[in-house]
């Protein structure tokens, strides 16, 4: 699915932080280029690479603040969507919403099958 969206693109270099855990969550986030890491203090580390989304759980929940740190591994390109956009997005192309569940079925069947996730 080719979409053209109005987001902010930005550069960071290894170990530079795209959030921080209990800052605003008021934007998704896309890596175009590189990986990014999100880590909490407890649980296991989520590794985000080209073409992945994260942080859309962070702004749908009511709490409205990042649960982790997303930090880069690699130098990486991350595109930012605000999350009004994000929410029209959602609206105006709901297969956007079947792609994201697919995205977290297949983050849960890997901590499944590495023993992370409790039930």
């Amino acid at each position: 699915m080719a979409l053209q969206v109005d987001c902010e693109t930005f550069t960071l270099p290894t170990g530079a932080r795209v959030f921080t855990r209990g800052g605003t969550a008021n934007a998704i986030y896309a890596v175009r280029r590189g990986i990014v890491e999100l880590q909490r203090d407890a649980g296991p580390k989520t590794c985000y690479r080209p073409g992945e989304l994260f942080s859309y759980r962070d702004i749908v929940w009511r709490e409205g603040v990042h649960r982790s740190d997303a930090v880069a591994l690699t130098p990486v390109e991350i595109l930012r969507l605000e999350r009004l956009r994000f929410l029209n997005l959602l609206h105006n192309h709901p297969t956007l919403a079947i792609l994201l569940i697919g995205q977290q079925h297949e983050r849960l069947r890997e901590q499944r099958s590495s023993g992370t996730c409790c039930y």
